[in-house]
């Protein structure tokens, strides 16, 4: 019986790609059984027109999640989702015997709210690495809240943060993927009999058999997550100037012990020249014309000048450093972002030289990047700078693969 899978936010599908493969495998161990995209800042809802052309709109609702009731979704095994990194803070207490809720908005509730209703025995969520020490003025409490939540619902949880390039992946993007298991499973009842949780993060977990590492330093750093959202909320952390969560960690029963890594490779490594097209599919438009060069080359190189606020008048001194133009080729890339599409000049969007002739990134290439299937997001109505956007929002996909594969090789042990 293969392991279902509920997919939330789920953009143009990269969690499915990475579990169920693209078509789907017969032998993938995963099936997702219903997912949901909904952009809330866009009325044509563009990843969703690119989803349902690749899956189809039978069990998928395209719907904001906040409106769905839980009766609507379906029982499943694995929740997985990369969700906004915003403010998690509980905003208020309300009346009802639901106690704590959060603020309006914030999508981390609306997994919370899910996970209450159906009980998934695991969870694989994605976020960025900030997340870990957010927000500026208290540090680490927005995990620290997540953590709470998800002690209180019955879950241990661990997270690491993954540098894809550091594990042979073509783009240099640091993401923290949070695996959680449910009290009632194997996994979680293995984690509270090892008697040395630390071994967990170096060789006994889920994240250390897909990505495996080396303790950086000998500080560990042990803590108890309060049970009460409203402390955690208010107090965690309050006097701190830096988050006590370090870039690998796990929590059981509200104890969490973190420590950093460095990562642990040896096989082969993919850079950004071996995922170029061929030069004669490239479109005339992509390459960089002669008058727009100085643009170029002012923006991506080194600045010390004076500069005037507009808004209040005042002048201030900037500067900031070179960056590598154009990219190199023989290194994985740099992270793409979403204002990587279209034609002018920045000082972030990639800019490749491999026959001479300087121009941007295809829409293609920005998928083999992230790991997608070529022109997976092309789609008549989308655009070259919309499908640029998705891949700026995308995950690589080949880090849901490695963990995917070792989540289900423990849950059928």
């Amino acid at each position: 019986m293969p392991i279902r899978v509920v997919e939330l936010f789920a953009g143009v599908g990269g969690f499915r790609i990475g579990l169920e493969g693209y078509p789907k495998s017969k032998n993938a161990p995963y099936k997702v059984v219903w997912s949901n995209q909904w952009e809330p800042s866009t009325k044509t809802q563009h990843a969703n027109m690119v989803y349902t052309e690749r899956w189809g709109t039978k069990n998928h609702c395209g719907k904001d999640i906040s409106t769905v009731d839980t009766k609507n979704i379906p029982e499943h095994d694995l929740l997985v989702g990369g969700f906004p990194c915003q403010d998690y803070s509980v905003a208020t207490t309300l009346k009802r015997s639901d106690g704590l809720i959060g603020k309006k908005g914030v999508l981390w509730w609306q997994i919370h709210r899910i996970i209450e209703a159906k009980k998934p025995k695991y969870l694989l969520l994605e976020n960025v690495d900030r997340l870990l020490k957010s927000p500026a003025s208290q540090r680490g409490r927005d995990f620290a809240i997540m953590l709470s939540s998800l002690n209180e619902k019955g879950y241990a949880v661990e997270w690491k943060i993954i540098n894809a390039a550091e594990y042979g992946m073509p783009q240099r993007r640091r993401r923290i993927f949070i695996v959680a298991y449910h009290k009632s499973t194997y996994i979680y009842k293995r984690l509270k009999k090892l008697n040395n949780k630390e071994d967990w993060l170096l060789s006994e977990g889920v994240m250390a058999k897909s990505f495996s590492s080396t303790k950086k330093d000998n500080v560990l750093v042990k803590g108890i997550i309060d049970k009460d959202l409203a402390t955690v909320s208010s107090t965690f952390n309050k006097d701190g100037k830096l988050s006590p969560f370090q870039n690998a960690g796990v929590m059981i029963d509200g104890a969490y012990l973190t420590h950093k890594y460095a990562p642990k490779y040896s096989g082969e490594y993919i850079n950004l020249g071996q995922i170029l097209i061929p030069e004669n599919e490239v479109p005339s438009e992509f390459y960089i014309d002669a008058d727009s060069i100085d643009k170029w080359v002012y923006l991506k190189g080194a600045k010390k000048e004076e500069r005037i606020n507009k808004a209040q008048g005042f002048k201030y001194n900037y500067s900031e450093g070179s960056m590598i133009f154009p990219d190199a080729l023989d290194k994985a890339s740099r992270t793409i972002i979403t204002g990587e599409g279209g034609v002018s000049a920045s000082r972030f969007k990639h800019v490749v030289k491999p026959n001479g002739k300087m121009r941007r990134l295809t829409p293609k290439e920005l998928e083999r990047l992230n790991m997608f299937p070529d022109n997976h997001t092309k789609l008549e109505g989308i655009s070259d700078t919309k499908r640029a956007f998705f891949m700026g929002n995308a995950l690589v996909v080949g880090l849901i693969e490695k963990i995917g594969r070792v989540l289900a090789e423990e849950i059928k042990n």
